[in-house]
C-alpha cells in the first residue's frame, strides 16, 4: 500500500525500508571483541601466576640456605605477616594488592595512602598476625617436640620484631610517624592506643623468642 494515497494514513509507526550497505565495522567489532576478552582474561591471570611465582622464586632462594623444609616455613610466615597488612588495609577501604615477594628482603603489600590512623593499625597488624603465626608454631612445637617448629617459631618471633624497628621502611617507623602525627594533630588518645599496642605487641614477639629458644650444643 502506498501511504501517500491515503489521506488517514499514520506515519507515527511507518518504518519504510531503506537499502542498507554491509555494516563491516559491526562486523569486525563482533569478531574482535572474544579475541579482546580472552586476551584480558589471559593477561589477568599471568599477572596472577606472575605476582605469586615469586613466591616459589623466595621458597627456592632460602632452600639454597636453610633446606626446603625450613624454607617453606620461613615464606608461609612472611606471607602471613603481609597477610596481616592486606587484611587489614582491606577493611580500612585502602585498596591493597597481593603480597609481592623479594628474596632474601622479604615481602610488600602495595596499598593507596590514608590517614595515619589507618597507616598505624595497617602497619602493626602485620607484626601482630606474623606473631601469632609464629605462636602457632611454637605450639606444635612444644606438642610433638619439633626443632624445626621451634626454629621457625623462633624465626617468626625474631622476623615481626625486628620489623617493629622504629625507624625507615619498617613497620615501626610508619607505625612510630604515624602516632606521632597524631600527637600532634590532636588524636592523643589514638595516640597512646597505638603506642600501647606497639610496645604491647613488642614484649610479646620478646616473650616468644625467649620461650621458642633451643640451646645449640656444639662440639
Amino acid at each position: 500500500m502506498n501511504p501517500d494515497s491515503d489521506p488517514d494514513f499514520d506515519y507515527r509507526g511507518y518504518d519504510p525500508i531503506e537499502p542498507r550497505g554491509t555494516d563491516w565495522r559491526a562486523r569486525i567489532k563482533k569478531l574482535i571483541a572474544p579475541v579482546i576478552a580472552v586476551a584480558l582474561f589471559a593477561g589477568k591471570w599471568l599477572f596472577l601466576v606472575a605476582k605469586f611465582s615469586t613466591i616459589f622464586i623466595a621458597v627456592a632462594a632460602y632452600a639454597l640456605i636453610w633446606g626446603w623444609k625450613f624454607a617453606i616455613g620461613v615464606v608461609v610466615l612472611i606471607l602471613i605477616h603481609e597477610t596481616g597488612h592486606f587484611i587489614e588495609a582491606e577493611r580500612e577501604g585502602l585498596h591493597p594488592k597481593l603480597p609481592v615477594f623479594i628474596p632474601f628482603l622479604g615481602a610488600y603489600v602495595q596499598y593507596t595512602r590514608g590517614n595515619p590512623w589507618q597507616t598505624a593499625r595497617v602497619a602493626i597488624a602485620g607484626p601482630i598476625l606474623g606473631g601469632a603465626a609464629a605462636f602457632g608454631c611454637y605450639l606444635i612445637g612444644k606438642s610433638d617436640g619439633s626443632n624445626l617448629m621451634f626454629a621457625l617459631a623462633y624465626f617468626g618471633f625474631f622476623l615481626n620484631l625486628f620489623n617493629l624497628v622504629p625507624f625507615g621502611i619498617f613497620d615501626g617507623g610508619a607505625v612510630w610517624r604515624s602516632a606521632r602525627f597524631l600527637r600532634l594533630g590532636g588524636g592523643q588518645a589514638k595516640a597512646l592506643f597505638v603506642y600501647a599496642l606497639y610496645f604491647g605487641t613488642a614484649l610479646m614477639l620478646v616473650l616468644g623468642m625467649v620461650a621458642s629458644h633451643v640451646t645449640q650444643h656444639r662440639l
